[in-house]
């Protein structure tokens, strides 16, 4: 009889310990904080073969804008097609590792920065002056440097040989990728 209520105790304790330390784990992963989402990102171009283009994109959200600031040298002098690719993958000597642009929906065509339906990755032309340096800023809506759907982290972020005409489909008609960088966080 004593063993039985012995053993009837001990069942019970342990019972209790173990809810007890379930309702401590819940409590801990309740209360653990979620890192915010980045603010700030960067993506150090890589030049294709044969080219000598140098760079760094710097990507700044704020109020729901991405500010998208360009210090790129080694271009010839003009305009050359600029887009946000799927992938971020610069691995292949052509850049195609990098994909098509981006985009969120498929019924989106490529387009201009003030186009209502373009590809989120469409970012239009950098113009490079006489001595192939090109420095811009430009302000895009549709992407996020949050986990979303429109996130553009972990992307590709590419400069093409030629203008892009923001006509032609699928990607401008904007030539040889000549530059690719991953766009990744910073602090």
């Amino acid at each position: 009889m004593k063993t039985v209520i012995a053993l009837t105790l001990i069942s019970a304790m342990m019972i209790s310990c173990s809810h007890s330390q379930k309702k401590a784990e819940e409590t801990t992963a309740a209360v653990t904080p979620v890192a915010p989402a980045p603010t700030r990102a960067q993506a150090v171009l890589k030049a294709a073969n044969g080219q000598k283009v140098k760079g760094i994109i710097h990507f700044t959200e704020e109020n729901g804008a991405m500010k998208v600031e360009s210090m790129v040298e080694g271009l010839k002098a003009g305009p050359h097609g600029f887009h946000i690719h799927e992938v971020g993958d610069c691995s292949k000597a052509d850049f195609a590792s990098a994909g098509p642009h981006f985009t969120v929906s498929s019924t989106h065509q490529h387009g201009s920065l003030d186009s209502k339906a373009r590809h989120e990755g469409d970012l239009g032309n950098l113009m490079a002056n006489g001595k192939g340096v090109a420095k811009s800023t430009i302000t895009v809506n549709g992407v996020t440097l949050k986990s979303a759907p429109n996130g553009i982290l972990g992307r590709a972020v590419v400069i093409h040989k030629d203008k892009d005409d923001f006509k032609s489909q699928p990607a401008g008609n904007s030539g040889a990728r000549i530059a690719c960088g991953i766009i990744e966080a910073v602090n």
